[in-house]
């Protein structure tokens, strides 16, 4: 079963990049790409999702605002937020975000953060 990812970057050239590292993953399913990250509730909302992939520094709302909300959902999905400010990976464990990966980041942190998911989901699965 393929892991639906969507990816939520402000910035355009961040967004190809990560388009091009899931693109050539054969068990994920890029569901989406979003440069703001309002419309990626809704999108959750309607649309079933494993993991976000989230900037924290948008012109919208933060990254972290984007994750609580989520957090909130009936089926959230999992959270990784990305920053080039590593301070920031302690507000990722004060709200309980799957991960963090610190900018910039390489396709070989991308590929262990869902890795890491998809064996977090099988001991769920195996656990019912």
């Amino acid at each position: 079963m393929k892991i639906k990812v969507v990816v939520v970057d402000n910035a355009p050239e961040l967004l190809e990049k990560m388009k091009g590292i899931f693109r050539n993953m054969e068990n994920v399913e890029l569901s989406g790409c979003f440069e703001e990250a309002v419309a990626v509730v809704d999108f959750v909302r309607e649309n079933s999702v494993d993991m976000v992939f989230t900037d924290i520094v948008m012109p919208d709302i933060s990254g972290i605002s984007l994750a609580s909300a989520l957090h909130r959902l009936a089926a959230p999905p999992a959270v990784v937020l990305l920053s080039s400010i590593p301070g920031f990976s302690l507000e990722a464990w004060k709200i309980q975000a799957f991960g963090f990966i610190e900018k910039p980041y390489t396709r070989k942190d991308v590929i262990r953060m869902v890795e890491n998911y998809g064996r977090e989901r099988e001991k769920q699965i195996e656990n019912r």
